[in-house]
């Protein structure tokens, strides 16, 4: 049952993963196209497909089979990796909903952010996954 746990988990993580890089490279595209148009009508069903069929789905998937592990495993929260992993695994959740917020500004027709500001927001999810996979692999301050 473990192994399994953990297959489901690494499959949802990635899963995520993958919406949370492509996602705001969606937005970096999308910044800039007039609202009604074409391109944006495009840009948006592809943006609420990928969260609603893909990202909000693993995300749960990722949340429930991570606490079964962190209750399987009984892994210490006294430890300084499970912390700093549950630190960079929250911030995560807090950029999900972030990218969460920018498709409804997107949906609503407003379009108060460059896309410049959307390349540099696409940075986030790659250091923080650095630090989680880091903080798994490595265990530092343990």
């Amino acid at each position: 049952m473990y192994e399994w746990s953990k297959v489901i988990h690494l499959l949802a993580v990635i899963s995520w993963m993958a919406g949370l890089f492509y996602l705001p490279r969606l937005f970096v595209y999308h910044a800039d196209k007039a609202v009604g148009g074409e391109a944006d009508q495009t840009f948006l069903v592809m943006e609420r497909r990928l969260l609603k069929a893909i990202m909000r789905p693993a995300a749960v998937v990722v949340l429930l089979s991570g606490l079964w592990l962190l209750h399987v495993l009984a892994l210490p929260l006294s430890e300084p990796w499970v912390l700093l992993k549950l630190l960079a695994v929250t911030l995560m959740f807090g950029f999900h909903g972030m990218l969460e917020r920018h498709a409804g500004e997107f949906r609503s027709g407003l379009r108060a952010r460059t896309g410049r500001y959307f390349r540099i927001l696409n940075e986030i999810p790659t250091v923080l996954l650095i630090v989680i996979v880091i903080a798994v692999v490595v265990r530092p301050f343990s």
